[in-house]
């Protein structure tokens, strides 16, 4: 495909963020301890819950992309975290990290110039690993605006 190095170009730039929006490290960089497991009123869910989310989402996406054997959380309760608070700062660092680590090998699939694309995944049901890093960075771009606005109601937000 002539525009394959392109293509992958925006998929990872996508991914990356900061285009149109906050990226992930300037997103949950410098949020208070004290802040990270406050609801705001009226917000359904504390910064340490989207962190967790955004970790468990993006995981598993990128697991069923390229594990056969991969089985997903249970629906929803399985992509959130049971409490609103970290339980500690080693937790909330582990999270921030392995949410990094998973982003990389994500963008590291998509960059893989043996990647096809389009092939469908085989153990899907359609998918393809276009559709997958496409959807992770869907994804992580609404979570990443809804802690954004759980840091301006907190007054965390330069």
């Amino acid at each position: 495909m002539a525009n394959d190095k392109h293509l992958r170009q925006h998929v990872l730039s996508l991914l990356k963020g900061g285009n149109a929006h906050a990226d992930f490290d300037t997103v949950f960089k410098d949020l208070p301890a004290a802040l990270r497991g406050k609801r705001p009123k009226g917000a359904q869910h504390s910064s340490w819950e989207v962190l967790e989310h955004l970790r468990i989402a993006q995981w598993d996406i990128l697991e069923f992309s390229r594990n056969p054997k991969h089985k997903s959380p249970d629906f929803p309760e399985g992509y959130w975290p049971r409490t609103p608070a970290p339980p500690d700062e080693t937790a909330w660092e582990n999270s921030i990290q392995s949410f990094r680590q998973d982003l990389e090998a994500l963008c590291d699939l998509v960059a893989d110039e043996s990647t096809d694309l389009f092939a469908k995944i085989p153990h899907g049901d359609g998918q393809t690993i276009l559709r997958e890093a496409l959807l992770a960075a869907d994804h992580n771009a609404y979570h990443l605006g809804e802690a954004v606005l759980l840091r301006r109601i907190l007054g965390a937000w330069r």
